[in-house]
């Protein structure tokens, strides 16, 4: 068959030819495009058949949490205790209030504990205390799969929370063959202990180096086994820590020493004495803390943030089941049917969510409809080729520069759904969703990069050469 001459049916033409490749045989394709500004449905394959999303869950919750938070929303880490006598004893505990910062880092422990010494703190008599009253104890989303433990994707969910929840393992070769691999942690800590195993060697390495922490034992001894080639480039691993929370903590405690406060207590749980009052405190704004959401696909910051609105519309502590609630509250103002899909966790780790490309792109449409939210929604998406998890694709492409979307993997999933602009800078907003494949996902990745490629060349007006980008 020739292609059609008409440009809509080319474009039909086109992307129906990229969804022929052998690689959809036993998988399925959902996708759904249409214009924002004529409202025309310009392709739509199965749209109404429910898939598993992946981290396009992120859209959901991230929608709901820019309308409700807003961009200047803050979440607040706080330091409470009781006085400090003028001597600079503090006779008593510490505490450190986590309320859902998701990209809270050692070095802002550094400064809280810096500030403290500088107005005066010598010496505490008690213990530090970690407060995570702002959620509940549940913490992984519901459908989240052991085996992905330890692996710093399925990070455990608190309110007080610090370097995602996950430490750094550095694994470099040593001298000569036969010396130990050298091993180190980042943040350096008392609370993660390494234990090195691992040889170095000159000769192809048969035994494959491995990272991994004892989680089955629900342990925080990270064993480093195998072998590492000498003079190759250091691995790193970003693995996830049992109890977060009091990671945290200790890490808050081993803060305070470095700043010159000696502690005699120990790092432990607790909440806040009714008797203390808040000496200092650590802030963000919920604008930096949703672009990272989407543009990394941060799943700590996309389940923070989902407890979070939990807890500012429905009560705390916090709750996943709440915060759940309150997204399909706000998507039922878009005219979404909140009865028609499944939404279970705020970052699509879980493979029991379910949703359809309609759902997605009535989402999509709504949020460029509403004024006040879309510049914050629009630049939190990874842009093609140039930042987040879309900084390598569509290299060289008419997409480049110019999708905005977010990006979904899990394991047999594959999505990509956002915006852009065709030739004639008229919006499209596009979802395709790809579910049930066993093959790389790679060659689904290069498919959405070619469906998007087509939309960002479409002309109206004529057919461009199929060779042009």
């Amino acid at each position: 068959l020739r292609p059609p001459s008409d440009p809509l049916e080319r474009l039909k033409y086109d992307i129906d030819t990229v969804l022929s490749d052998s690689i959809f045989i036993s998988s399925r394709a959902s996708i759904k495009v249409v214009s924002l500004e004529t409202h025309e449905t310009l392709y739509e394959r199965d749209a109404k058949l429910l898939f598993r999303p992946a981290s396009n869950m992120k859209l959901l919750t991230s929608a709901a949490g820019i309308h409700y938070l807003g961009p200047d929303f803050l979440f607040k880490t706080s330091v409470h205790a009781d006085p400090v006598s003028p001597d600079g004893i503090l006779s008593g505990d510490i505490y450190l209030k986590g309320s859902g910062d998701p990209d809270l880092q050692t070095s802002h422990l550094d400064s809280l504990a810096k500030l403290l010494r500088a107005s005066g703190l010598n010496s505490i008599t008690g213990d530090v205390v970690g407060d995570v009253s702002y959620f509940d104890d549940l913490y992984w989303g519901s459908g989240w799969m052991w085996d992905d433990e330890p692996y710093s994707d399925e990070m455990f969910i608190t309110p007080l929370s610090v370097n995602s929840n996950c430490v750094k393992v550095k694994v470099e070769p040593g001298m000569w063959a036969g010396d130990s691999a050298i091993v180190s942690i980042e943040p350096q800590t008392d609370y993660v202990i390494p234990i090195n195993f691992a040889k170095t060697v000159t000769d192809t390495a048969i035994q494959p180096l491995k990272v991994t922490r004892l989680f089955k034992q629900r342990s925080n001894i990270i064993i480093v086994e195998g072998q590492i080639l000498a003079g190759s480039t250091p691995r790193e691993e970003q693995l996830s820590v049992w109890k977060p929370e009091l990671y945290a903590t200790q890490l808050f405690k081993e803060a305070l020493m470095r700043a010159g406060v000696l502690v005699r207590g120990r790092a432990k749980i607790g909440t806040v004495s009714a008797h203390a009052s808040e000496l200092t405190h650590h802030e963000r704004r919920f604008d930096s803390i949703v672009v990272n959401l989407n543009k990394v696909s941060d799943n700590l910051s996309a389940e923070n943030t989902l407890k979070t609105l939990g807890a500012v519309k429905r009560g705390i502590p916090g709750i996943a089941v709440n915060g759940i609630y309150v997204v399909n509250e706000f998507l039922s103002t878009l005219g979404i049917d909140t009865t028609a899909y499944l939404m279970v966790d705020g970052s699509g780790v879980s493979h029991y969510n379910l949703l359809t490309t309609e759902m997605l792109i009535q989402l999509l449409g709504g949020m460029y409809n509403r004024t006040d939210l879309f510049s914050l929604f629009y630049d939190s998406l990874p842009i093609a080729g140039v930042d987040g998890t879309l900084r390598g694709r569509m290299k060289a492409m008419a997409a480049e520069g110019n999708v905005r979307a977010k990006t979904g993997t899990i394991s047999g999933v594959s999505s990509l759904s956002g915006y852009v602009r065709s030739r004639e800078n008229e919006m499209f907003a596009f979802s395709i969703m790809m579910q049930n494949f066993i093959k790389p996902n790679r060659l689904y990745r290069e498919a959405q990069d070619r469906i998007a490629n087509l939309l960002a060349r479409f002309n109206r007006r004529r057919v461009e050469s199929a060779a042009a980008n």
